[in-house]
């Protein structure tokens, strides 16, 4: 039967997970080897589990024993944040972790972001980068609160989270002026040996849109393939190729990489989605971000599919 966890335990288990040894462990908490054995023995009594295998003259966490020092880290960093908040009331703000897939575009995930910082009562917004898959293993051991993301979880995920719709929109095509005067009229024909910078394709919107060429029989030659819009934004600036972004940013890109919009491809839709842990959402930064989106992604003028003559989102 389980017992009431014993933080003394837990700090304990937490150091030796950090330095490898027991005699290391000893050392840095200035107490005998004798006394952390018997502490973790005790923590893995209560919990029924071991927390670590031999490895050598090392000590390796065994899978509970990660899962364990995960909450632990967890633990003690919330605690030090209670203590630094009643010391300094006025100077600590509650942390806002946020986990964004690199697939995101940045601007999409600045303006969904934007009015966490703008909260009546003040967060720290602390922003991960990674792959989907590490970031929802962040998402289960709570290291961050949500994560936005193109694409939802799906069952096989082992940890119970929720989808959240923020939006969608179409995708448009960029270029700077000089290749924006020789492929802007005809679109998108023109796009048949154009120069095209990609995302690559095993992201959503990359397989979208080599899905979406290929019906429409178009062949560019792909000089770049990339999964950060970002530096596809900045090779675009340079000259070295057309690039897509989501059509309800694109004065903002324009501006940002001083390029001109081609035409927008209706028939693609870009989704975007922040992940939780909650079904029904109660923090108030998540909320934020939620009720903003709608305004942000869903900003685009009806227009005709596949054309260059649109008319630019107000932003």
């Amino acid at each position: 039967m389980l017992h009431h966890l014993n933080f003394k335990h837990l700090r304990y288990f937490l150091v030796v997970a950090q330095e490898g040894t027991i005699a290391r462990a000893a050392e840095a908490l200035a107490i005998t080897p004798q006394t952390i054995s018997g502490q973790i023995k005790l923590l893995e009594d209560n919990l029924e589990t071991a927390l670590f295998r031999k490895q050598g003259r090392q000590l390796v966490l065994t899978t509970a024993g990660e899962q364990a020092r995960d909450y632990a880290e967890q633990i003690f960093a919330m605690g030090e944040a209670l203590q630094n908040q009643l010391k300094n009331p006025g100077e600590s703000r509650r942390p806002f972790n946020v986990g964004i897939a690199d697939v995101l575009p940045k601007l999409v995930s600045y303006r969904l972001l934007e009015p966490v910082i703008e909260l009546d009562d003040p967060v720290r917004l602390q922003c991960r980068e990674g792959t989907m898959e590490t970031l929802l293993a962040d998402l289960a051991a709570h290291r961050v609160d949500m994560v936005l993301t193109d694409r939802p979880v799906d069952s096989t995920f082992p940890v119970r989270a929720y989808n959240h719709l923020l939006g969608e929109c179409s995708l448009s095509l960029f270029a700077a002026p000089s290749l924006a005067a020789c492929y802007a009229e005809n679109f998108p024909n023109s796009l048949n040996g154009a120069p095209l910078l990609m995302p690559t394709d095993d992201t959503v919107i990359g397989a979208s849109l080599m899905k979406w060429l290929h019906s429409q029989h178009l062949h560019p030659q792909v000089v770049v393939e990339c999964v950060d819009h970002a530096l596809l934004g900045t090779f675009g600036q340079a000259g070295s190729g057309i690039f897509c972004g989501p059509a309800a940013m694109e004065e903002a890109i324009e501006q940002q990489f001083n390029v001109q919009t081609l035409g927008r491809i209706n028939s693609i839709r870009e989704r975007f989605y922040a992940i939780s842990l909650e079904r029904r959402i109660r923090h108030p930064a998540v909320l934020a971000v939620i009720s903003n989106a709608r305004l942000v992604l869903e900003q685009e003028k009806n227009t005709g599919e596949d054309t260059g003559q649109e008319v630019l989102p107000s932003i």
